[in-house]
């Protein structure tokens, strides 16, 4: 069992770390003054095809695997970078490879692929409908060749920077469904073409999110762009899910090691009573604790990686992955913040910026007490809790 990177891997590694050399600090701290998006950022990655990577070599991308996506957006939040702006480019592919007509494919994924459409919004959270997503009451009722669909999204990240979204909408009513799972639906939303029948409203956050409540008023969608069966959609998504929760476990990882590599610098730098300051176990022992947390996340990470790239199920690792990433980040800030001290505090050094970024990951996309739950009762056998 071999657990490191072969050359091309590292290759990718490096090349995205050149990349993310040319947004310092400072690029991502006046994007946080400004509110702004970080357009430039997402235009070299999709030029140079690292948004594309998971998109098959006959549609025009690079025909790679989660694993590869995911030392891609491992490397943008070691440098510093926020993958937020674009990961879901990445993630919405699990769903529409592995579901999508080949007409859809060839009429979209090229498109993708070239840069020429944005595929970064995914719609499926709702005010009523959280955690529990087999609950959605958002709408799907077929008029001949086409749908008319009204309901209400939240956090929906990436709608106005977005060409198409991915929607999950109800087509058959919930007091009409033999399993929970059945009556939902998956459409490809031309959010060009859509017009008024969507309203956006950014929500204001902790960080430098784009994300929405999204509004949707006798929104017309083509028959033709359901992916995969109808009232199939929840069993669809799964897969975008599982990806998700590996690729979101990867930045998670990056963050760590972004905390735990210049907290270390810093902690042999810094001098205090004559010594460096990481000669102190006080300082040593909690950053040797979030490296250990972050080695083992990585590995069942990659572990989840390699099964979804095999086409085996994947979803106990993807959500070991998540839940252990995203706590190995929360240790790690929290070292990183200890270790800096007031410094740690100030805009300059990045590491608060960082921590706000990283808290997101312990909430979303599932929630860490979710997660435990699905290991308690699908990994362990144990009766279920909700």
């Amino acid at each position: 069992m071999d657990f490191s990177l072969s050359d091309d891997q590292l290759t990718i590694r490096d090349a995205v770390r050149d990349v993310c050399a040319r947004f310092p600090g400072e690029y991502w701290r006046e994007l946080e003054k400004t509110k702004e998006y970080p357009t430039e950022f997402v235009g070299v990655l999709t030029d140079l095809g690292w948004l594309s990577i998971l998109i098959p070599v006959e549609y025009g991308g690079g025909g790679l695997g989660i694993t590869e996506a995911a030392i891609v957006l491992e490397e943008i939040h070691r440098s510093g970078g926020n993958a937020s702006a674009c990961h879901a480019q990445m993630y919405t592919m699990g769903a529409l490879l592995r579901h999508g007509s080949e007409a859809q494919k060839r009429r979209i994924l090229p498109e993708i692929a070239a840069g020429r459409l944005r595929l970064q919004a995914f719609g499926v959270t709702e005010p009523d409908a959280g955690s529990d997503s087999t609950k959605i009451s958002t709408t799907a009722v077929r008029h001949g060749d086409q749908y008319v669909i009204n309901g209400q999204k939240v956090f929906i990240s990436r709608v106005e920077q977005s060409d198409l979204m991915l929607l999950l909408a109800r087509t058959t009513p919930l007091d009409r469904i033999e399993h929970t799972t059945d009556g939902l639906s998956l459409f490809l939303v031309d959010l060009n073409e859509a017009g008024s029948s969507i309203e956006a409203r950014r929500i204001p956050m902790m960080f430098n999110l784009h994300t929405y409540q999204v509004f949707l008023t006798d929104l017309v969608v083509p028959a033709e762009n359901v992916v995969g069966e109808e009232g199939r959609g929840f069993r669809h998504v799964l897969d975008g899910w599982n990806a998700e929760r590996t690729l979101i476990a990867s930045e998670a990882i990056g963050d760590a090691r972004f905390f735990v590599d210049h907290a270390s610098a810093y902690a042999c730098d810094r001098t205090v009573f004559g010594r460096p300051i990481g000669a102190n176990q006080g300082v040593q022992f909690p950053l040797a604790q979030a490296y250990a947390a972050t080695e083992a996340a990585s590995l069942v990470r990659y572990r989840a990686a390699a099964h979804f790239d095999a086409g085996e199920p994947c979803g106990d690792d993807a959500n070991l992955a998540k839940l252990l990433a995203s706590q190995a980040a929360s240790q790690a800030g929290q070292a990183a913040l200890q270790t800096f001290g007031g410094n740690g505090l100030s805009v300059e050094y990045d590491v608060e910026r960082k921590y706000r970024e990283t808290k997101l990951f312990e909430i979303a996309p599932v929630n860490n007490n979710l997660v435990l739950a699905y290991v308690g009762q699908r990994v362990l056998g144990l009766p279920r809790s909700y």
